[in-house]
């Protein structure tokens, strides 16, 4: 059989579907020792820190 008969056709702008990546990233399910913080708490911090520096930049 032909390989020309084995593809098949592609509408018109269809372009070729991107790669998944499969094997790139790995995901660690193990548990490591260190200190454990939420997202919300992060946030927090950093709006925090954020208006910390915009007030020391507006003290004389």
């Amino acid at each position: 059989m032909p390989k020309s008969s084995k593809k098949r056709k592609r509408k018109k702008g269809e372009g070729p579907m991107p790669s998944g990546g499969a094997g790139l990233i790995r995901f660690f399910e193990d548990e490591t020792p260190g200190i454990k913080i939420g997202p919300t708490l992060v946030v927090v911090f950093a709006a925090i820190l954020i208006i910390a520096t915009v007030l020391g930049h507006l003290s004389p």
